[in-house]
């Protein structure tokens, strides 16, 4: 009986969780992974913190390299392999060889679309001068590195308020860098309400970030091939390093042209198995569309923790199991500056949009007991409906062991918990963690009060 095929597209997070899945059930399928950059299974989340010195090796960012998939898991991992075409009716693909410049087909019986998500950026005048970059890959991130190493670059412009952007100001701060930052919007990190992003906006401003908002990126201006100038609708900001931090999109062009059904934002539209519309084809990770279990509707969200789980679900269905993703609820977390910023469920604009009647309480409280040295100040802001009292969502920023807390209002959102379930949580409590009433707490009594 001839063996079955499982070709793998992307080996990153979700790519490799559901390879190594497959492989642990069964041992004898043929596994080939085809990854266009010269890395598997690295934290892309990780490089804001080896550009600003805080990890000293890129290495430290592979959690397992081909070699190791080759060795241990008897995967075969290609790297600088590049998929230019999926065959559905052939059950193929047409692969090149980024290294020997050639291309050849690979035959499948089983086909999984990890392709991730790509970097949106814009094709505006001088935009491949040397110096501008856009983050997504590991390979992305050495690019800067070398460059900054080589070059010296004394003055950087990141475009884009959300988090890789925020992530990489600090980074580029702390390498003695002036940094300036253009967002369009009327604040930073445009995932949070209003005022609570105008907190992280004080932060960056704190630590000597130039923040330039409601400004347009419009272009770049360049000498000898090398970045000088950025360009916005209001001003020319001198540059000689740009970070271009517009967001992601998902990476699904192989899949529209193989004629793969599309879903919101253009992913690839999945069920709850991680099937697609094609047979024998699966999608998982950021290149697939999700369910958003609060505003109960498909969404697209670009995160490792999701890619990890839903690349986890498609291998246990192609080893012949059943598992579901569930959906997401939309966590999410960062440390910006000295802060930790965190949130889950549905933003103000969001409720809107879906024509929710909600209330909101925000409260400023300590990580821990007043008394206790290192308390630190923590503002939480909980969103509910106004005449069930579900919790609809809710966002956290301070110091050190803020952010964490998330998770106890994600784990609510995911129950489908009311306010007052909340308030009769038993959380833990003792001076170094908590004061008596957790902010969390706090801040739904606070809510409570308000229908």
């Amino acid at each position: 009986m001839p063996v079955e095929r499982l070709v793998v597209i992307g080996g990153d997070a979700a790519g490799m969780s559901a390879a190594a899945k497959v492989r642990r059930t069964d041992s004898q399928r043929s596994i080939t992974v085809f990854e266009r950059s010269p890395h598997t299974s690295y934290a892309a989340c990780g490089m804001p913190y080896l550009l600003g010195g805080l990890i000293d090796h890129h290495d430290k960012l592979i959690a397992r390299t081909p070699e190791t998939f080759r060795e241990k898991y008897n995967i075969e991992a290609l790297t600088s392999h590049n998929v230019l075409e999926i065959d559905v009716p052939g059950q193929s693909v047409l692969v090149e060889d980024l290294n020997k410049k050639k291309t050849f087909r690979a035959y499948y019986d089983q086909l999984l679309i990890a392709t991730g998500a790509d970097p949106v950026f814009p094709q505006l005048p001088a935009s491949d001068a040397n110096g501008i970059f856009a983050l997504s890959t590991l390979a992305s991130g050495l690019q800067v590195q070398h460059f900054m190493e080589r070059n010296n670059p004394r003055k950087a412009v990141v475009v884009g308020g959300g988090y890789i952007g925020l992530e990489m100001a600090e980074a580029l701060i702390r390498n003695g860098l002036q940094v300036s930052l253009v967002e369009r919007g009327e604040q930073v990190m445009g995932t949070l309400d209003p005022d609570m992003g105008a907190m992280v906006s004080d932060a960056l401003r704190d630590i000597g970030v130039t923040l330039y908002l409601r400004e347009s990126l419009i272009g770049y201006e360049a000498a000898s091939g090398k970045v000088t100038a950025v360009v916005t609708d209001q001003r020319t900001l001198p540059a000689d390093l740009v970070i271009v931090g517009l967001g992601t999109r998902p990476s699904t062009s192989l899949a529209a042209s193989a004629g793969i059904a599309l879903g919101v934002k253009g992913a690839i539209s999945v069920n709850p198995r991680m099937q697609t519309s094609a047979p024998g084809v699966w999608a998982a990770g950021d290149c697939a569309e999700t369910f958003h279990l609060v505003g109960c509707k498909p969404i697209h969200i670009a995160l490792g923790t999701v890619a990890n789980k839903t690349g986890t679900v498609a291998g246990i269905n192609l080893s012949g199991g059943y598992a579901t993703f569930p959906g997401v609820v939309g966590t999410a977390v960062s440390k910006i500056c000295k802060y930790e910023v965190a949130r889950t469920g549905l933003t103000e604009r969001e409720s809107d949009t879906l024509g929710l009647c909600y209330v909101t309480a925000t409260i400023k409280s300590r990580t821990r007991a007043g008394y206790y040295p290192g308390a630190g100040w923590i503002t939480v802001k909980l969103a509910a409906e106004k005449v069930s009292g579900r919790l609809l969502g809710g966002q956290i920023i301070g110091l050190e062991g803020a952010a964490k807390r998330i998770d106890v209002l994600a784990t609510a959102l995911t129950a489908h918990m009311t306010v007052q379930q909340i308030v009769d949580l038993d959380l833990s409590y003792a001076p170094p963690f908590s004061p008596v009433w957790d902010p969390l707490q706090t801040a739904a009594r606070q809510l409570l009060a308000q229908y």
